[in-house]
C-alpha cells in the first residue's frame, strides 16, 4: 500500500520526487523519504509524518541530483518512525519497496549471521542488505539485484539505485504494480500512473519478474532469464488537472461533485441514450450463459456487490452469492463451471481480491472483473472486465468510484436480464430513460444538501452512531457507517432494520443517535415501524426518506433529510449522496484530515 517513485532526468529530480510523493500520498502517509545518487555516493533524507515534514527537512538539509528514488509509507512491518521509513540503504545500494517480503525473518537471520547489522523493524531492510551481500561477493549491481529477487518470497515492487552506477535506476516487481513513464526530461518509475502525469507522456507496465534498467535516455527491460526484450509505450491518459482540487476544499468534496458526470459518462459508454439500447460490444460475450453468479470484493466494493445482488436476482433472474474476498477462498464452497465469478476492485490491485480471482480460475470458473483501472493486474488476469469510468479518485474514502461501480452493476444486471428474456425490451427502454435522468437528479441533491451541515453539527460530538436500513438500504447503511468511521473516527455500526429486536436494540437510549434510511417501497412501512421502536426508547433519530415517509414519522424524529420521489432504480444511487455528505461535514467540523484519514491508504495491495 506504499507509494514508490524514481526518476532519472536531465534536471534536478528532488522537486520531481517530492511532487510525485504528494500525488502518491493516498497510498500511505505515515513517513516518507528520498535518496539521491551522484558521483559522491548515496544521500538520504527521511522522516516520520506526512510529506510536508519531508519538505521541511529538505529545506533545512537540501539534496540535489539527477537520479533518485522516493517513498511514502503505510506501515505493515514496524511502527511509523524515522528508522522504519524508506528508503532503506547501505553505503552501496538504496531501495524503496511496496509489498511484503514473507520470508524476511529467515533472510534477516542468515544475514545477521554473516555480520550484517539492521537498524529497522521492517521487512524491506532485508532487500538492500541482501543485495549488498552479493555485491560483497563480487557480483555486479544488476546481477546482485537479480540474485536477491530470486530469494524473495511474497509480493513486491522495488526501485533501486547503486552508488557504483549513479545514473541508473533499476526496477522490478512480483505481484505489486509498477509503471515506467517516458517524458521530455527523462524516465520515471511509479507505483501507479497517477503520479506520472506531470512528467511523462507515455508509459508501460512492468510485468512480474522483469527487471528494468533505466537511464535518462533509455529503458532496457529483461525477463527473469536476463533476456532483453522491447516493450511498447502507450500514451498516458491522465491530466495534471485530474490531480488538483480544482477549487474544492478537499478531494473528497470534489469527487462527490463529480458523480453526476461519472453517471453520464458511464451511461453513454454502455448504452445509446438516443434510442435507449445497450452497446453490446461493451459487455462480455455470452455473459447470460451462466446459472449462478459469485461476487467477491472488499470494503466499499463489497457493499456495492451486496446492492448488486438485489439487481441481478430481480432483473437477470440469476442467483447470487456475495463474499468478502479475504474469506472467500477459505470457505471451501463447491464451485461449478456454470458459475460466473465477478471480482470488484477500484484499483484492480487489491491483494485479497486478486487472490480470490486466482482461486476461482484454479477451480475452472470464468472470471469477470469490474474495475476503475483497465491496465491493472486484475484486468490482466480476468477472462474479461467491465470498466467504471470514475477517473482518478484521490480521496481515501471512496465516493465516485462507489457510485460508478453501482451504475455499471445495474446496467449489467439489466443487460443480462434482456439477454435471458427475464425483462422485455420495452422495460429496458423504460429503465434506461429513468437512468438518463440520474445525473441531473444527483446534481440537484448535491446542491440542496449544503444544509446538511446543521445535522452534522449535532453528530460531531457523539461517540457512537447506528445506521439502519432494509433491502438495498441495508448495504447503503453499511457504506454510510464505513464513511463516518473512516474520516470522522466516530464509532458507527449498521444493521438490517429487521434485526433490531434481535440484540442491537439493547444499545438504544437517549445518548444513542440513529440514522435510518427508508426509501419508498414495499419495505418502508416496516422500516418506519422499527423507527418508532427506537424512538420510544429515547433514540435521537435522523430519517432519510421522501416527503411522504418523513410526514409519516415526523412525531418520532429529530432531523430529516428529504429525498425526491424517483424511480426505484435510482434509489441506491441517490440515497448514498446524503451519507457521503454527512460523513464529510462531520469530519470537517471535527477538524479531521478528510482526504488522508489516520491508519488508512487508498489501495490495499498487501494481504
Amino acid at each position: 500500500m506504499c507509494g514508490i517513485f524514481a526518476a532519472v532526468s536531465t534536471s534536478s529530480v528532488t522537486p520531481i520526487l517530492v511532487d510525485a510523493l504528494n500525488a502518491l500520498s493516498y497510498r500511505g502517509y505515515d513517513s516518507s523519504g528520498i535518496v539521491i545518487a551522484d558521483n559522491t555516493g548515496l544521500k538520504r533524507r527521511r522522516c516520520k509524518g506526512k510529506i510536508k515534514a519531508l519538505c521541511s527537512l529538505l529545506k533545512e538539509a537540501p539534496l540535489d541530483g539527477y537520479t533518485g528514488i522516493a517513498h511514502t509509507r503505510w506501515a505493515t512491518h514496524g511502527a511509523p518512525s524515522k528508522e522504519n521509513a524508506h528508503p532503506h540503504m547501505t553505503a552501496q545500494v538504496a531501495v524503496v519497496h511496496n509489498g511484503i517480503i514473507e520470508n524476511y525473518p529467515q533472510l534477516k537471520k542468515a544475514l545477521e549471521k554473516k555480520g550484517y547489522e539492521f537498524e529497522s523493524n521492517t521487512d524491506t531492510e532485508t532487500i538492500p542488505k541482501l543485495i549488498t551481500s552479493f555485491l560483497d561477493e563480487g557480483f555486479l549491481p544488476e546481477q546482485a539485484l537479480r540474485k536477491t529477487c530470486q530469494q524473495l518470497e511474497g509480493r513486491f515492487a522495488i526501485a533501486v539505485v547503486f552508488a557504483a552506477t549513479p545514473d541508473v535506476v533499476y526496477a522490478t516487481r512480483l505481484g505489486s504494480p509498477l509503471v515506467i513513464g517516458q517524458g521530455h526530461r527523462g524516465h520515471f518509475v511509479s507505483s501507479d500512473h497517477i503520479a506520472l502525469s506531470r512528467v511523462a507522456r507515455n508509459l508501460c507496465h512492468l510485468e512480474d519478474a522483469e527487471i528494468a534498467k533505466i537511464t535518462f535516455n533509455k529503458i532496457e527491460i529483461s525477463n527473469k532469464e536476463g533476456r532483453v526484450h522491447s516493450r511498447k509505450m502507450k500514451p498516458l491518459q491522465i491530466s495534471p488537472q485530474d490531480q488538483s482540487k480544482q477549487g474544492y476544499k478537499h478531494y473528497m468534496l470534489k469527487e462527490i461533485h463529480q458523480q453526476p458526470e461519472v453517471m453520464r459518462a458511464t451511461l453513454e459508454y454502455y448504452c445509446n441514450t438516443k434510442d435507449f439500447h445497450f452497446n453490446e460490444a461493451r459487455f462480455p460475450q455470452n455473459i447470460e450463459g451462466f446459472s449462478r453468479l459469485s461476487i467477491v470484493a472488499c470494503g466499499t466494493s463489497y457493499y456495492a456487490a451486496m446492492i448488486a445482488r438485489h439487481w441481478f436476482e430481480k432483473y437477470a433472474g440469476i442467483p447470487v452469492e456475495v463474499d468478502i474476498a479475504s474469506e472467500y477462498r477459505y470457505r471451501g464452497s463447491p464451485l461449478s463451471s456454470s458459475t460466473l465469478s465477478l471480482s470488484i476492485s477500484q484499483s484492480g490491485e487489491t491483494a485479497d481480491t486478486l487472490a480470490a480471482l486466482q482461486y476461482s480460475k484454479k477451480q475452472g470458473l470464468t472470471c469477470l472483473s469490474l474495475l476503475n483501472v483497465e491496465s491493472s493486474r486484475l484486468a490482466e488476469e480476468s477472462d474479461a472486465f467491465l470498466r467504471t469510468l470514475a477517473g482518478p479518485e484521490i480521496g481515501v474514502a471512496s465516493t465516485k468510484a462507489f457510485t460508478g461501480q453501482l451504475m455499471v452493476l445495474l446496467l449489467t444486471a439489466l443487460y443480462m436480464g434482456q439477454k435471458t428474456g427475464q425483462i422485455k425490451e420495452e422495460e429496458t427502454v423504460k429503465s434506461l430513460k429513468a437512468l438518463k435522468a440520474l445525473p441531473e437528479e444527483m446534481a440537484k441533491i448535491i446542491d440542496k444538501l449544503a444544509s446538511i451541515e446543521s445535522i452534522a453539527k449535532s453528530l460531531a460530538q457523539k461517540e457512537h452512531l447506528l445506521y439502519l436500513g432494509r433491502g438495498v438500504a441495508y448495504p447503503l447503511a453499511l457504506e454510510g457507517a464505513l464513511k463516518l468511521k473512516e474520516i470522522s473516527y466516530i464509532h458507527a455500526e449498521a444493521y438490517p432494520a429487521g434485526e433490531l429486536k434481535h440484540g442491537p436494540i439493547a444499545l438504544i437510549d437517549e445518548n444513542m443517535p440513529l440514522l435510518l434510511i427508508a426509501p419508498p417501497g414495499e419495505l418502508v412501512t416496516k422500516t418506519l415501524s422499527n423507527l418508532r421502536e427506537v424512538a420510544a426508547r429515547g433514540a435521537k433519530v435522523i430519517l432519510i426518506s421522501n416527503r411522504e415517509g418523513i410526514e409519516m414519522a415526523e412525531d418520532h424524529i429529530c432531523h430529516s433529510i428529504e429525498m425526491p420521489d424517483c424511480d426505484p432504480l435510482l434509489q441506491a444511487l441517490l440515497y448514498t449522496l446524503p451519507l457521503q455528505l454527512l460523513a464529510y461535514h462531520v469530519a470537517c467540523i471535527k477538524g479531521c484530515d478528510v482526504d488522508q484519514p489516520r491508519n488508512l491508504a487508498k489501495s490495499v495491495t498487501v494481504e
